[in-house]
């Protein structure tokens, strides 16, 4: 009983730990996928939807809103999926494209073309479409998309806080798992890590400290400022110009 009693009281450290680093973050991020996150087509179309509602005051809404931080915020999924990998995969950038790599090239997971903004007054979405890799299967190159959304929901209330929604989507993707071996085989295995890693990076998002894009296609051009002229230096013996009528 004495080693059961030790593994409880460790979980439960643990989860009070984590609460309470929760309660000091700077927005709070709650999971609310729908119950079929995921859902299979009878060609073997895969979509998978993974939400989560950021609860942001109104004072920092300006660190994860507006068009330069939705170029951030796909930067920053980017980014979270090394980190989850402790690097073994890495994202290699490329003109017009992005690459999944598991360590290096030519172990290409994923291909995606350059990332598609679309903006609106309260909505941002930046969409690659997948193009091969050897996650995806033969008859499915060239057809689906990841995609990331962002949603102004509501106004402040009374206590100065905003709600955001994220939704991170994958479509018409076609796993070379499922056709090599099985459906059941990709459910248990590639879409379950899909699923956690999408999560914990969702939930990451309460820090709200976002990656800085490399490409920086959406950031402002700085203001031009105005240089005064300089005056033409007039030699000692020269008369000043009499001002015409």
């Amino acid at each position: 009983m004495a080693p059961l009693a030790a593994v409880f009281i460790a979980l439960v450290a643990l989860i009070a730990a984590r609460q309470r680093r929760r309660r000091r973050l700077p927005a709070r991020a709650v999971i609310v996928s729908p119950g079929e996150s995921t859902v299979i087509a009878r060609d073997g179309a895969v979509r998978s939807l993974q939400a989560a509602e950021l609860t942001v005051a109104e004072a920092d809404i300006e660190r994860i809103w507006g068009p330069t931080n939705l170029e951030n915020l796909a930067r920053t999924y980017w980014r979270f999926l090394s980190r989850a990998t402790l690097g073994l995969i890495r994202v290699v950038y490329g003109a017009n494209e992005r690459s999944i790599v598991l360590l290096a090239k030519p172990l290409t997971l994923l291909r995606f073309g350059a990332p598609e903004y679309a903006l609106e007054e309260q909505r941002g979405k930046v969409r690659w479409r997948i193009r091969d890799g050897l996650l995806v299967a033969r008859s499915g190159r060239g057809c689906g998309f990841l995609s990331i959304t962002i949603e102004r929901r509501e106004d402040p209330d009374a206590e100065g806080r905003s709600k955001l929604r994220i939704e991170v989507e994958v479509a018409n993707f076609y796993p070379a798992i499922a056709a090599g071996f099985s459906m059941p085989v990709y459910e248990m295995t590639q879409s379950v890590v899909h699923v956690l890693v999408t999560h914990a990076f969702l939930r990451s998002l309460a820090t709200l400290e976002l990656a800085e894009s490399k490409v920086g296609r959406l950031t402002p051009p700085p203001a031009a400022t105005t240089v005064p002229p300089v005056p033409t230096p007039r030699a000692p013996d020269q008369e000043p110009a009499t001002p015409q009528p």
